[in-house]
């Protein structure tokens, strides 16, 4: 096999690997707060922005809104988040209750040691930001490609 065909060479199939081992790591962080990876990053996400529609999150977290909607009614059901009107009456916003934010108080140190677990074996900080920059560059790429499909 030519080494431009090699399927292991994949970015996508290397990214999904890397992904799916790392939600793993802040899964079993993150379980004895009672929440999930994906469950804690929209939290956060609301807190940072304080307030926030589904279509302002789906494009914060980049995703579709149909799995981002799945997502917000367990978190809605959980009674960690909550709709309410946006001031200018049209729009309803997504917000954190107070047991959200009391749910993401108790999750923030949990996943404080997850994440210092993987920035250290990454070899530290000055790594992860490059890496980080890095993630950064292939998302853009990734969204300009596929903008102009």
């Amino acid at each position: 096999m030519q080494p431009g065909n090699d399927p292991s060479l994949c970015v996508c199939a290397n990214l999904r690997k890397a992904s799916r081992a790392i939600t793993q790591l802040y899964d079993n962080a993150l379980r004895p707060a009672g929440i999930r990876s994906t469950q804690f990053n929209i939290l956060a996400e609301v807190h940072v922005a304080g307030e926030a529609t589904l279509v302002e999150l789906a494009g914060r977290l980049h995703l579709d809104q149909t799995t981002l909607t799945r997502s917000l009614r367990l978190l809605e059901h959980m009674q960690l988040l909550e709709r309410a009107p946006r001031k200018d009456g049209r729009l309803k916003a997504l917000r954190l209750t107070a047991e959200g934010t009391a749910m993401l108080h108790r999750a923030l140190p949990l996943w404080r040691a997850a994440q210092d677990e993987v920035v250290a074996a990454l070899g530290g900080a000055k790594v992860w930001d490059e890496t980080r920059g890095q993630l950064g560059n292939l998302v853009h790429a990734a969204l300009l490609t596929s903008s102009e499909e």
